[in-house]
């Protein structure tokens, strides 16, 4: 597959990902209301930079392969 395909289809694996993961969070933080400050605060910052950690072999696999 050409980079530029892959990017494509790497581009809207991470887009739906994220609508998935922005849905989820805020749900689940929902749920969070009533909790204590402390435990808002670090779900919310997990939640936003876990993210990334699920979609690193997309993007290893986006960017590998032949110039093309």
């Amino acid at each position: 597959m050409k980079r530029s395909q892959r990017r494509l289809v790497a581009s809207i694996t991470v887009i739906l990902f994220l609508v998935f993961w922005a849905w989820a969070a805020t749900t689940i933080g929902g749920y969070l209301a009533d909790a204590p400050k402390w435990l808002t605060m670090i779900y919310f910052i997990v939640a936003g930079i876990g993210w990334a950690l699920p979609l690193k072999p997309v993007f290893g696999w986006m960017n590998s392969g032949p110039e093309e």
